[in-house]
């Protein structure tokens, strides 16, 4: 493996700067960082018309600090004038025989239309090649429109041809799948929650909710690992290309320290086997320090061998309900999901959610 991009690459208008990760935000040698932030920001404001997706420097930090489990690549883009029009991404999993890498080009929107982005792709493709992978693997938001649409082969939702999937299209990348990214009102009355995991509860009668904030205590840090590690292999995927993760203690105070240094609030709700002791299904709430900041659902699982037993219903009417207590702030849940993950949908529905959103996931096969 090797990395022999330079530091600054040029490009017509402008450069790609790669970007050191600084010990703090207030760090001398920071400013670049800060940069990307507030491009990422900038963007993310574009394209879904809010400030739910916006993050702080300090949020963002602890997730791009090297570790064992993937390399992160972050350039920050500047025009001729030294001004930042946006940054481009590529992360490298590290887990045994990977062949995939993920990336991410934002360009604030005054930028489009100048070859810039098809510049940070020949970027991105050199740095896969150069850690020897062939998949590349992408997501985007599409908001909807209308005009001509695109569906993913699993024959579950569309988004419209916009400019974010010509690019996608133009560089070879076929649509996989749709994500729904869907929205549930904590300031309604909880009545309709509470109904659910009455009803959730007869249904799991062999089960109880347990329940934790990060970070994970030392008596459920084995049962929580096998979970996360499912997480890789267990969800709907498409045809898009995984690795399976190996959790283990380290991992998981890995994960914990990436939300707890900067400065998230993070809920499980787990559901445990009462016969075995095994936790089979757990639900995270997330939100950052910021006063009335929206609160992101991550991942939910149940364990293919507890499926039926309204677990799923179970781990999140409960998060709900505790969340409401813990951050009674927080006007709203976002959480994303496949489309052709029914039984998770019906939940969320169930639920109150409602789409807002929703994602293209991209894939190109390197040749």
């Amino acid at each position: 493996m090797s990395d022999t991009t330079p530091e600054v690459v040029p490009f017509h208008g402008g450069s790609f700067r790669r970007v050191g990760i600084p010990r703090s935000p207030a760090d001398p040698d920071a400013s670049d960082f800060v940069a990307t932030v507030a491009a990422r920001n900038t963007v993310s404001r574009e394209v879904s018309g809010t400030d739910d997706h916006t993050r702080t420097v300090a949020e963002l930090l602890p997730h791009y600090r090297p570790d064992a489990y993937e390399i992160r690549h972050l350039w920050l883009v500047t025009d001729d004038d030294g001004r930042a029009i946006g940054r481009v991404g590529v992360d490298i999993p590290l887990e045994a025989g990977s062949t995939v890498a993920f990336w991410t080009i934002e360009l604030i929107r005054a930028s489009w239309g100048r070859g810039i982005g098809s510049a940070a792709h020949r970027l991105v493709e050199r740095t896969a090649r150069e850690h020897g992978r062939t998949v590349l693997q992408s997501w985007a938001d599409h908001p909807d429109a209308r005009g001509e649409r695109l569906a993913p082969p699993t024959g579950f939702g569309s988004i419209p041809l916009d400019h974010a999937a010509r690019f996608y299209r133009r560089h070879g990348y076929t649509l996989e799948q749709i994500e729904r990214c869907s929205a549930f009102d904590l300031t309604a009355a909880p009545d309709r929650v509470q109904s659910l995991l009455t009803a959730a509860r007869a249904a799991a009668s062999g089960y109880r909710v347990v329940q934790w904030m990060l970070p994970t205590p030392a008596a459920r840090v084995a049962g929580y690992a096998w979970m996360k590690s499912r997480m890789s292999t267990d969800v709907p995927a498409a045809a898009l290309t995984f690795d399976e993760e190996a959790w283990d203690a380290a991992r998981v105070e890995r994960h914990d320290a990436l939300w707890l240094d900067g400065g998230h609030r993070v809920l499980v709700t787990a559901a445990e086997h009462i016969a075995t002791g095994e936790l089979c299904a757990f639900n995270e709430l997330v939100r950052g320090s910021a006063p009335g900041s929206v609160t992101f659902q991550e991942d939910t699982l149940v364990l293919a061998a507890h499926r039926g037993h309204r677990l799923g219903m179970l781990v999140k009417c409960a998060g709900l309900l505790r969340w409401r207590e813990i951050a009674p702030d927080s006007p709203r849940v976002l959480t994303y999901n496949a489309e052709e993950n029914r039984p998770m949908l019906d939940i969320n529905e169930a639920l109150g959610f409602v789409p807002v959103l929703y994602d293209g996931a991209w894939k190109k096969t390197l040749t």
